[in-house]
């Protein structure tokens, strides 16, 4: 099942997309609040509101009110190897708020108080069920389906400190969507994520690569606070940045940044 958060006249409905048609799911704003309802697979799969065209809706941000979006660095492991560093023994985690989140085709803004604005494409885990302390085996059970995020980055802030938060939570800098795709019809482990700015590549790289799964990022999260349903958790991103570059790479005004992974679809994102 695919699932989408929509623009209509009257503000935001969750939705499910069958092929190009979009059917509303009444009752609930976005895929967040879907997701807080126990039988939300049961209401989504037998929604009959109103119907839209794919080409012709505009897209929301997935979830739009997390409750917490978790984000883990350094977790490609040909990526870290080629940084010269060993494999971590624990995952890199940092925050973001939902005030960064933004949809998967609206425009993000440059700043002036930073030139050094970086892609990283990801794919990222939505929660699908409340989980506090739950085992990785069991991990897969709480997680209600995958979508697509770049976590935009401001490198300039970012690298002020030794911690990441600074440069990681700017408004509306987070695109996430363009589908939550439950994991029946997902396999992360035969996904390839890519990435492209002005429609050359950056970024390339097979999702297997991922040194901790969605599922152990789920049982490492929940360990230490209770997940729930709609929170966001993104899994880092590969080699390909901006920033590792030779010369490095910035975004600026009037480019497109892409990011895609097989089997969910795009965030396609103009700079402004």
């Amino acid at each position: 099942m695919r699932l989408a958060t929509i623009r209509t006249r009257t503000g935001t409905s969750a939705a499910r997309l069958d092929g190009e048609v979009l059917t509303e799911i009444p009752g609930h704003a976005d895929v967040g609040s879907l997701l807080a309802d126990e039988d939300w697979r049961q209401i989504a799969r037998t929604a009959t509101g109103p119907r839209h065209l794919w080409d012709e809706t505009e897209l929301h941000t997935l979830v739009p009110h997390p409750s917490h979006v978790l984000c883990a660095g350094l977790n490609y492991k040909a990526h870290i190897q080629e940084m010269g560093r060993e494999l971590p023994a624990h995952p890199t985690l940092f925050a973001k708020f939902a005030d960064t989140l933004t949809g998967p085709n609206d425009p993000v803004a440059t700043v002036p108080e930073d030139p050094e604005m970086d892609w990283e494409g990801e794919l990222a885990v939505v929660v699908g069920r409340t989980a506090y302390r739950v085992g990785e085996e069991d991990a897969g059970q709480y997680i209600a389906g995958f979508t697509v995020a770049n976590d935009i980055s401001m490198r300039g802030w970012q690298n002020r400190t030794t911690e990441w938060l600074q440069g990681k939570i700017w408004n509306r800098t987070t695109p996430v969507g363009p589908v939550l795709v439950t994991p029946d019809a997902f396999d992360p482990a035969r996904a390839t994520l890519r990435t492209t700015v002005n429609d050359v590549r950056v970024q390339e790289h097979p999702v297997a690569d991922l040194l901790f799964t969605p599922e152990y990022l789920v049982a490492y999260v929940s360990t230490m606070i209770p997940l729930r349903p709609g929170d966001l958790i993104l899994t880092g991103t590969p080699g390909g940045v901006g920033r590792a570059r030779t010369p490095r790479w910035y975004l600026t005004a009037g480019d497109r940044v892409e990011v895609t992974v097989d089997g969910i679809g795009t965030v396609s994102t103009p700079i402004t």
